[in-house]
C-alpha cells in the first residue's frame, strides 16, 4: 500500500510517499480502506518531535512509528473475529493511529459509523477536533444553557467545532478571531465576535462563565479577570509552552491558579471515547454542527498540507484525500 513515511523528526520535507506493508487485522480490530484524513497540530508536533517531551513516548532520536496520522474516515474491508459491532462495507470515522496511508488497522472501540449526511472528506475533519471541542465545552467547561462562553481561537479546527457545540448546548457564544475570519465564525452561529487585533477581551469589562482557550495569548491573571465569580477557564493542550519541559510547568501553573479560588482553571487533552464519537455523529446528523474545511490536498501532497497548517492561518480543518 501507499503511505506517508517519516524516518526522522523535522520539517514537512521529512514526509515521503512510499510503499509500506498492509497492516494485518487483530482479533479486536478492523481493517479500514482510508478515504480521507485530516491534519492536526498533534500531527506536526509528532512530525517535528516538539515539544521534546513527546519524544519520551514517540522515540528519543527518531520516531518509533514510521507512519503518523490520527483522524480518518473510510470503509471497513475486514473485521477481526471478536468484532461484532461492525461488518465489512460499513462507512466509519474515528481517531486512530497511523492513518496517513491507504489502509489502517484500528481497534473497533476507536471508531463509529460515519454521519450519513457527510462525505468522507467532511467526516475525516471531525474526530480529534470534534472530540476536543466536545469534551472541553461539555466536560471541562460544564457548559449549560444560558452560559456565556468565550472561545479564544474560534476560527481554527477545534474552535469552529467549539462554537457550534456550545451553541447546541444553548450557550451565548463569543468568538475571538482575526479580522479575516469574523464573518465565517458568525456564519456558524457565534452570537458575538471579537477581532483580537482591535479589542482585548480581558479588558473590555465583560465576564464569561466559560473561557475555552485555544491560543494562549493572555496571562492567567488576565483570564481570571474575564471570568465570572464561579467561571471556568479551559486551556486546550499545552499551548504556547515552549519546546522542552514548558508543557508540564504550564499545566501545573494552570492547576495551581485555581487553589483557594472559586474560579476553576483547568488544562485538557482529548480522549478517544467511542460514545463521544457517536455524540458527534448525532449532532452532525441533527444539523447542529457542520465541519468547516479550508483546503483539501491529495495524499501525495501531505507535506504541503502540513506546511500550510503550520502557518497557523487555516480556517477550520485541512483535509487530505487518499485516492484509490
Amino acid at each position: 500500500m501507499k503511505a506517508i513515511v517519516q524516518y526522522k523528526y523535522g520539517p514537512p520535507d521529512v514526509l515521503e510517499l512510499l510503499e509500506a506493508d498492509k497492516p494485518e487485522v487483530g482479533h479486536d480490530d478492523v481493517l479500514v480502506r482510508v478515504e480521507a484524513v485530516s491534519v492536526n497540530p498533534y500531527d506536526w508536533h509528532m512530525m517535528r518531535g516538539k515539544p521534546y517531551l513527546v519524544r519520551s513516548q514517540a522515540g528519543l532520536l527518531k520516531p518509533k512509528a514510521k507512519i503518523q496520522g490520527a483522524d480518518m474516515a473510510g470503509r471497513i474491508e475486514e473485521v477481526g473475529k471478536n468484532v461484532t459491532q461492525f461488518r465489512a462495507g460499513d462507512e466509519v470515522f474515528g481517531e486512530v493511529k497511523q492513518s496517513f496511508a491507504e489502509y489502517v488497522c484500528v481497534p473497533a472501540d476507536r471508531i463509529a459509523l460515519k454521519p450519513t449526511n457527510l462525505s468522507f472528506e467532511q467526516a475525516a475533519a471531525v474526530p480529534l477536533a470534534g472530540l476536543t471541542a466536545l469534551q472541553g465545552i461539555r466536560d471541562k467547561g460544564r457548559t449549560e444553557r444560558g452560559h456565556k462562553v468565550l472561545i479564544n481561537g474560534a476560527s481554527g479546527g477545534v474552535g469552529t467545532f467549539a462554537v457550534q457545540i456550545a451553541k447546541s448546548f444553548g450557550a451565548v457564544v463569543t468568538a475571538v478571531c482575526s479580522t479575516a475570519n469574523l464573518e465565517m465564525v458568525r456564519s456558524i452561529g457565534a452570537d458575538h465576535v471579537i477581532d483580537y487585533a482591535t479589542e482585548d477581551f480581558t479588558t473590555n469589562g465583560r465576564r464569561y462563565d466559560v473561557i475555552f482557550d485555544l491560543v494562549g495569548t493572555q496571562s492567567l491573571r488576565s483570564y481570571r479577570g474575564a471570568l465570572t465569580t464561579n467561571g471556568v477557564y479551559v486551556m486546550c493542550g499545552a499551548i504556547g509552552m515552549g519546546d522542552w519541559i514548558g508543557p508540564l510547568t504550564g499545566i501545573l501553573k494552570v492547576l495551581l491558579s485555581s487553589v483557594f479560588r472559586s474560579q476553576t482553571m483547568t488544562p485538557m487533552l482529548a480522549k478517544v471515547e467511542q460514545a463521544d464519537l457517536v455524540v458527534l455523529k448525532e449532532l452532525v446528523e441533527a444539523g447542529e454542527i457542520t465541519p468547516v474545511i479550508d483546503r483539501t490536498y491529495p495524499l501525495s501532497e501531505l507535506s504541503e498540507a502540513m506546511r500550510y497548517l503550520e502557518e497557523g492561518h487555516a480556517k477550520g480543518k485541512v483535509v487530505v484525500t487518499v485516492p484509490r
